[in-house]
């Protein structure tokens, strides 16, 4: 819901200051939007490097879906590529 995304963003922020992480990865369509601000398809958001707090963010499907549509593992297997290349400075 919104208001436990304000009143949770605060805590996200201060661990993304102590972790400092080279990338992250959004898994699943609620987390792809609310990290990117876009309320596109997650199909739309997937494939790109987006920017959060001037992190790189790549999206791409939750566990649970590859589950249900295993045809997607190889847009998984990509999108995990495309982060690999991001955290090797590619």
């Amino acid at each position: 819901m919104p208001d436990e995304i304000e009143a949770c963003a605060p805590y996200l922020t201060r661990q993304l200051a102590l972790i400092r992480p080279q990338a992250l990865l959004a898994v699943g369509t609620f987390a792809a939007q609310s990290l990117t601000g876009q309320q596109k398809a997650l199909g739309k958001l997937r494939g790109d490097v987006h920017s959060y707090q001037g992190i790189p963010l790549i999206v791409t499907y939750h566990p649970a879906a590859l589950l249900r549509n295993p045809g997607w593992t190889r847009a998984f297997w990509d999108d995990l590529q495309l982060l690999r290349r991001v955290m090797d400075g590619s």
